[in-house]
Parts: C-alpha cells; sequence; structure tokens
C-alpha cells in the first residue's frame, strides 16, 4: 500500500513540474524565467528518479545535492523579480551555498560541516521562498493567491531539513517515516508552487 501511494503522489508530482516547465510562466524577466523553469525541471526528474528506482535513491548524496538546486533556483527567480538591491550578492549566496553542499556531500567527513552547509542554504533560501511571497501578497504587490507560493516554501524547507538530517543519529523523525513521509511532502510542495504562480502571479 505504501509503495502504491508513494508512485501516486510521485506520479502527480511528475506531471504538476512537467506542467509548469511547458506552460511556463508569462510576463517575467529571463533569468527569473530560467530559475523557475530549471527548479520546475528538477523536481520533474527527482520524482521520475524516485518513481523508477524506489524511495532508496534517497540515501545517494547526489540527491541531496540536486534537490539542493531547488530552493536556490526559486529564491533567485523571486529575489530578482522583487528584491533588485540584492540580486548579485544573492545570486552569489546561492552559488557559494551549491558549491558547498556539493563538496562536502561528494567527499567522506566526519565532522558536522555537511549538515551545516544544507542547513544554511536551505535555511536561508527556504526563508527567503516562504516569506518573500507572504510580504508581497499581505502589502498588495501580489494577488493574494502568490502566498501558496510561500507555503510551498516553508514546505520545500521541510524536503530540505528531511533530506539533511537522515543520515544523522540525532534525527528528530525515524529514518521510515521520513522515507513514507517525503513523497506526500514532495506532491503538496509542487501543488502548492504551480497553484501560487498560476493563480497568483
Amino acid at each position: 500500500m505504501k509503495s502504491s501511494s508513494h508512485k501516486t503522489f510521485l506520479l502527480l508530482t511528475a506531471l504538476l513540474a512537467g506542467y509548469q516547465v511547458s506552460a511556463g510562466i508569462d510576463g517575467f524577466t529571463a533569468l527569473p524565467i530560467t530559475a523557475y523553469t530549471i527548479s520546475f525541471g528538477v523536481i520533474l526528474i527527482a520524482a521520475l528518479l524516485i518513481y523508477i528506482l524506489g524511495i532508496e535513491v534517497l540515501d545517494s548524496p547526489i540527491v541531496v545535492i540536486v534537490s539542493t538546486i531547488i530552493p536556490l533556483s526559486l529564491a533567485v527567480g523571486l529575489v530578482w523579480q522583487h528584491l533588485a538591491s540584492i540580486r548579485t550578492s544573492f545570486l552569489l549566496f546561492a552559488i557559494i551555498g551549491f558549491l558547498a553542499v556539493s563538496f562536502t556531500r561528494s567527499l567522506p567527513m566526519q565532522n558536522k560541516f555537511p549538515v551545516i552547509a544544507i542547513a544554511v542554504t536551505h535555511g536561508i533560501a527556504g526563508l527567503t521562498i516562504s516569506l518573500l511571497p507572504l510580504v508581497l501578497a499581505a502589502q498588495g504587490a501580489a494577488q493574494p493567491l502568490f502566498a501558496l507560493v510561500g507555503i510551498g516554501g516553508a514546505s520545500i524547507g521541510i524536503v530540505g531539513l528531511l533530506l539533511a538530517f537522515q543520515e544523522s543519529e540525532k534525527t528528530f523523525a525515524p529514518r521510515e517515516k521520513v522515507m513514507n513521509f517525503f513523497p506526500a511532502l514532495l506532491f503538496i510542495t509542487t501543488a502548492l508552487f504551480v497553484a501560487g504562480f498560476a493563480f497568483g502571479s
């Protein structure tokens, strides 16, 4: 039953992400469109890989590395659109954060640097995705339903933390429960993003 529900959520996630990639987001400049397309493209590929190879693929360090692209790309797109004064600095943070996660996950390390790198990177990107759409919607600078992107940002922050701490001995949830919950959480996150951009942009 769990395997069947996992596959259902993953298939729905892939369909939503594929729709967003094909439909695109109109009215934005080139960099935000590219950033959003990359994010949903990675979600699509990740969902299909897990669907084909099974939930055990989450054990691979490459999944943690690739998953970092999703919040970073979304955050870069949002900042580039709405916070012109920090565009360059945030883009540099995104590049450095991705490189830090890639480096610490590619090499065997017994210290806390891998967890710190992904927690900081996902934390800042997740807070950006969560707070910025909510503030814009509250101020009337965006449609009210754009707040759904912010709620999705909170959800993807949880996804990032689940992936970051699944290998830790001090994880806050049993590994089996984390794995079982992941496909549904990925679907909810994707659905919120798609709805927010579709009805709030």
